[in-house]
Order: structure tokens, then C-alpha cells, then sequence
């Protein structure tokens, strides 16, 4: 009984996965949708290897930070920036986030134009979910 059950699941498992793309998320079937890129403005990016440990100044040139990581949010998962500020060889930083979409890139230098260190820390501090 439980060979017939296992082969007629099966097959509506292949039934099913021979019309419509699906994948499933907590338990439950969902629809795959494909999305053309322009692959030109995708070249035009940063990797996230490359923007992790990037030095972050100011408008005035001045280094404010590092980046630590960044992090995709939910719910509409943007990407936010994780900078450590302040400290030295990592004791005593300070480490708050920022969208990623308020910095900018000029030249090979990633900015934030109006920040300072003073205000960087006056944002509420970052910790890692364990």
C-alpha cells in the first residue's frame, strides 16, 4: 500500500511540475516567474566581496567607516550597508546600518555625502542575530 501511495504521489508530483514551474518556501508550492535583466547594467555593479571592507568617507574625503557586510531586509528585502565606525583593529566599533541606495560611488571611493563619524554613532547600534 505504501509502494502504491509512493508511486501515485510521484507521479502527481511530476504531473504537476510538467506544467507549471514551481518552488516551494515553507512548505508550500510557489510560482517561479522569470525577470529579463539588462545585463549591461548588472556588469556596471559591485560585487559584494568587493564592497565588503571598502572604506566609506564623506563628502569632505573624510574616512567615516567601513563596510562590515551587507544585508538584504525583509520585507521588501533592500540592501542595507552594516558600517562599522570607530575603533581601532576592530575593539570598541561601533557598528550601525545605513540603505545602501543613500550611498554613493565616486571614483573607486564609496560615500556617504552628509555623515560624519559623530553622526554615524549617534544611530542606533547593530548587532547580529544569533
Amino acid at each position: 500500500m505504501i509502494e502504491k501511495t509512493a508511486t501515485i504521489g510521484w507521479a502527481v508530483l511530476l504531473g504537476v511540475m510538467s506544467h507549471v514551474p514551481l518552488a516551494w518556501a515553507q512548505g508550500a508550492p510557489q510560482s517561479v516567474t522569470e525577470v529579463r535583466v539588462d545585463v549591461a547594467k548588472v556588469e556596471a555593479g559591485y560585487r559584494a566581496s568587493k564592497i565588503n571592507g571598502a572604506t566609506v568617507y564623506n563628502g569632505k574625503k573624510e574616512k567615516i567607516g567601513t563596510v562590515d557586510d551587507l544585508i538584504l531586509g525583509p520585507p521588501d528585502w533592500t540592501p542595507y550597508a552594516v558600517l562599522s565606525v570607530g575603533g581601532l583593529l576592530g575593539v570598541g566599533n561601533h557598528l550601525v546600518t545605513v540603505p545602501l541606495a543613500n550611498m554613493r560611488v565616486e571614483g573607486d571611493q564609496f560615500q556617504l555625502p552628509n555623515a560624519s563619524k559623530d553622526s554615524l554613532k549617534a544611530l542606533p547600534e547593530f548587532k547580529y542575530a544569533k
